[in-house]
């Protein structure tokens, strides 16, 4: 099978796909649902609801708070029982609609039938039309940083879309959702892709897929065989090659410029396998976002697995699914180890961005001694965009902000790949997180006073 891959930096991490395998079990509904009103870059979501509201399985309860924001929907059906703060994914108590179970109603418009609806059977769908059904749905990125969907689906004047690729990569360790995603609902996605390309006017698609799945790169490749327009390309095992920019690179061999260039800027528009997933059923069932496929993972689980779950459900109650958290020291992760972020509590609600529920162990999770930098630059050889990590690292501790602007801070796309290689235990990406955050807000105070 002939691969391809992006040509700077990455690392191999093991694995530990333990429930590539498994398929996807349809989560319980909760008894109380919470519905983070921050579940996307940009601004929070604006409440259109009120305590004693009554709603119904797909009822906005949010409107959108800007132009760079997406409304949020209801998954569950039941009275709305306070608006206040709850504990999301970045740790902190943001402001959040709690809505009490009751039965599970869902709303007339919601075609809930397993017919499969194709682009050809709907002309009706101008380019236009499918973007504004999309940016209707509250479609965001379902693999990363959540962007909404409809704002990648009109890039600028600018710039000109070639090509759309399909980020079905999964590089990240545990996760599996995307692949059983993939296994179960392929031709869902292949029309969620026409739909894509048919929005952005391009008359090529590709979908990436690393080589630790061999059962999807042959299902779709099937699938695809007499449609000249998508082309599967199977992608060596290599972290993180579900960046943005990587995946460019290993795809279409198109490096992406430093920021504030982004992926449509060399032709490509690049969206998760779950998002074309969420666009087909947003523009072909007229069914908002408010549900997805999340794994929820780690040895220390006993049965762990994958879910269909509907957005607001506490990941204590997957976890519960899976056999409980065990006794000891463990740490929990709302993503995989490599990027996903330690959470304060199990009580954390699954959004739209949460593809994994990952539970590690204390010694897993327990940092080892620092020692001295030995300059042996396997952080240098490690980076996918090319930077000094071991310098801006540096930089950051000691609070030179013009220099660690100048060293294209921003450019970071903390995938840690420069701490994994690490020999000395350095927290390199600590540093530059530092470092990028506090540059990225001199650099927006700039603008603002221009």
């Amino acid at each position: 099978m002939k691969t391809r891959t992006f040509r700077i930096g990455g690392i191999h991490p093991n694995d530990n796909k333990l429930t590539q395998d498994i398929p996807t079990k349809v989560a319980p509904l909760p008894k109380q649902a919470v519905f983070p009103l921050s579940q996307h870059i940009g601004a929070p979501a604006k409440p259109i609801v009120a305590k004693g509201d009554k709603v119904k399985v797909g009822t906005m309860l949010a409107e959108a708070g800007g132009f760079v924001s997406a409304p949020i929907y209801s998954s569950v059906s039941g009275t709305v029982a306070k608006i206040d703060t709850a504990y999301d994914a970045s740790g902190y108590r943001k402001p959040a609609i709690i809505v009490n179970v009751e039965g599970d109603d869902w709303e007339d418009t919601i075609d809930r039938s397993d017919k499969l609806e194709t682009v050809e059977t709907h002309p009706e769908l101008t380019p236009e039309e499918i973007i504004e059904r999309v940016k209707v749905a509250g479609v965001t990125g379902m693999g990363g940083a959540g962007f909404p969907t409809f704002i990648k689906l009109c890039p600028p004047p600018t710039a000109k879309a070639e090509c759309v690729i399909i980020n079905a990569v999964e590089c990240e360790p545990y996760i599996t959702a995307d692949y059983r995603l993939m296994m179960e609902h392929a031709d869902e996605i292949l029309v969620g892709l026409d739909l894509l390309m048919k929005a952005v006017k391009v008359e090529k698609g590709y979908i990436g897929i690393e080589t630790n799945k061999p059962e999807a790169i042959e299902l779709l490749t099937q699938k695809t065989a007499d449609n000249p327009r998508v082309e599967v390309v199977p992608l060596k095992q290599r972290y993180p090659q579900g960046g943005e920019k990587q995946l460019v690179d290993a795809v279409i061999h198109r490096q992406v410029p430093a920021p504030p260039a982004i992926p449509v800027s060399v032709g490509a528009i690049v969206q998760n396998v779950g998002t074309a997933y969420a666009v087909y059923e947003a523009v072909m069932k007229r069914k908002p976002l408010f549900e997805r496929y999340t794994t929820v993972t780690g040895k220390l689980l006993a049965h762990p697995g994958n879910f269909l779950v509907r957005m607001g459900t506490p990941m204590k109650d997957l976890l519960d699914l899976c056999g409980g958290i065990p006794e000891g020291e463990h740490k929990l992760l709302a993503g995989g180890p490599m990027m996903g972020k330690a959470l304060p509590t199990a009580d954390v609600p699954v959004c739209k961005g949460t593809n994994s529920v990952t539970l590690i162990s204390g010694s897993e999770a327990v940092r080892k001694e620092v020692e001295p930098c030995i300059r042996c630059a396997k952080c240098v050889n490690a980076c996918p965009m090319g930077l000094e990590p071991y310098l801006l690292a540096a930089l950051s501790a000691k609070r030179r902000w013009d220099r660690v602007e100048a060293e294209d801070v921003t450019s970071c796309i903390e995938c840690g790949s420069c701490q994994y290689s690490c020999p000395s235990n350095r927290p390199i990406l600590d540093n530059i997180r530092l470092g990028k955050a506090t540059v990225m807000g001199l650099i927006r105070a700039r603008n603002a006073k221009k």
